[in-house]
C-alpha cells in the first residue's frame, strides 16, 4: 500500500506536502478495508427478501388469473416476473456465501427453498460456486463453475473436429440461447462434478422431488397452460439473464488468467472480475451483482452493502468499469492469449 504525495501551495505561496490524493492499495490490502462491510443486518435482509418474494408471488397469481382472459397477457406478465426470479437467485447466491443472515442454518434452508424456485440444488451449487471463487482466473483449475475457456495454444493444438466443437460451444446462440435451458432444466438435475458424494445427491434429488411436486400441483389445478405460459417463460428468461450476467463478470478483454505458479487469489478476484455499470432499475433487479470485482474480493459482503463500498472507496468505484454497450462486444471473445494477456476473438488467432 502506498500513498501518493504531491506538492501543494499554502496561502502564503510556499510549497508544502499533502496526502489528499487517493490511497493506492494492492488487492490483498483491500481485505482489511472491506471487512467492516461484511455484517448483514437481519432487518434489511428480511426487507429485501420480502420486496422480492412478494412481487414474485403476486405476478405469478396475476399471470394465472389472466389465463382466463388472454394468453398474450399471461406471457407478458410471466416474462416480467423473470426479473424477480433473477433477484431471488441473487438472494440464494448471498445465502450460499453466508452473506444474507448471520444464522448460517437459516440461510442454508432459505437457500434450499429458493433453489426449488430457481431450479438450482442449493448444496450442489454452493460447492461448485465455492470452487469458482477459490480458483477463478487459475488456468490450472478450470472446469467447474465457470465458462469453459481455452488458451490460444490449447486451441491451436486441437484437432479440427475439437476446434469445431469449441466454436459451437462459444457461439452466442448456444451460450445464451440453448445454454441457459440446458443448465437449469437438465444439468442441475444431477450433481455433476460431485457425483461421489451422498450429500450432493440428496441435495439434487431433494430439489428435483420438490420441483416435480410443485409442477404436479400446477398441472392438477390448471393443466398444461400454466407450465407453458408461466413456469417456462419466467424460468427461461431469468436463466438467460443470469447466464449473461455471469458471462460478462469474467469474460472481458482485459480480464486476468494465470498459471497456478503465478496465480494470486486476491489479484485474480479484483482484476479478473468486472464492474458492470447497469441502469438503476437493472442494478436493483440483479441485486448489485454487477459490482462483481468487490464481491469476488470479499464475498461475505451482503449485496445491499456493495454500493456503499463504492461510495466510500473511489478506487474501487472506477476500477474495471463496463457499460452495457461495451458488454455486448464481449460475446465475440473466445480465447485467452497468454502472450498479450487478453481475451481474443477467433478472428485474431
Amino acid at each position: 500500500m502506498t500513498d501518493t504525495i504531491e506538492p501543494a501551495q499554502d496561502p502564503s505561496g510556499t510549497a508544502k506536502m499533502t496526502t489528499d490524493a487517493p490511497v493506492i492499495r494492492e488487492p490483498r490490502d483491500w481485505i482489511r478495508v472491506l471487512a467492516k462491510y461484511r455484517e448483514p443486518h437481519a432487518g434489511r435482509s428480511s426487507y429485501e427478501l420480502g420486496i422480492t418474494v412478494g412481487p414474485f408471488l403476486l405476478l405469478w397469481a396475476l399471470a394465472w388469473w389472466s389465463l382466463s382472459y388472454s394468453y398474450w397477457l399471461t406471457l407478458a406478465i410471466s416474462m416480467s416476473n423473470a426479473a424477480f426470479l433473477l433477484r431471488l437467485f441473487c438472494i440464494q447466491h448471498d445465502c450460499g456465501h453466508g452473506a444474507f443472515f448471520n444464522n448460517r442454518t437459516f440461510s442454508d434452508w432459505l437457500g434450499r427453498v429458493l433453489g426449488v424456485l430457481t431450479l438450482t440444488p442449493y448444496d450442489v451449487w454452493r460447492r461448485t460456486h465455492s470452487l469458482h471463487h477459490n480458483h477463478s482466473g487459475n488456468l490450472d483449475q478450470r472446469g467447474i463453475g465457470d465458462v469453459h475457456t481455452l488458451t490460444v495454444a490449447e486451441y491451436q493444438a486441437m484437432s479440427s473436429f475439437n476446434r469445431f466443437l469449441y466454436r459451437v460451444y462459444r457461439n452466442p446462440i448456444v451460450l445464451f440461447g440453448l445454454g441457459p435451458g440446458y443448465l437449469f432444466f437438465l444439468q442441475n438435475r444431477l450433481p455433476l462434478g460431485l457425483m461421489a458424494s451422498t450429500k450432493y445427491w440428496i441435495s439434487a434429488m431433494g430439489t428435483n422431488a420438490a420441483i416435480l411436486s410443485v409442477l404436479g400441483i400446477m398441472i392438477y389445478f390448471g393443466g398444461l397452460m400454466p407450465i407453458l405460459l408461466i413456469f417456462l417463460p419466467t424460468t427461461l428468461l431469468a436463466a438467460t439473464a443470469g447466464v449473461w450476467l455471469f458471462y460478462v463478470q469474467h469474460q472481458f478483454e482485459d480480464t486476468q488468467w494465470d498459471e497456478a505458479a503465478d496465480w494470486q487469489v486476491h489479484d485474480a478476484a479484483l482484476n479478473g472480475s468486472s464492474h458492470y455499470v447497469l441502469p438503476a432499475v437493472l442494478q436493483w433487479l440483479s441485486a448489485n451483482i454487477g459490482i462483481h470485482h468487490v464481491h469476488h474480493l470479499y464475498s461475505r459482503i451482503p449485496f445491499y452493502r456493495l454500493p456503499q463500498v463504492l461510495r466510500e472507496n473511489e478506487e474501487l468505484a472506477i476500477g474495471n468499469r463496463m457499460t452495457v454497450r461495451e458488454s455486448f462486444r464481449n460475446a465475440r471473445l473466445h480465447l485467452w492469449d497468454e502472450k498479450s494477456r487478453q481475451l481474443l476473438p477467433f478472428s485474431k488467432v
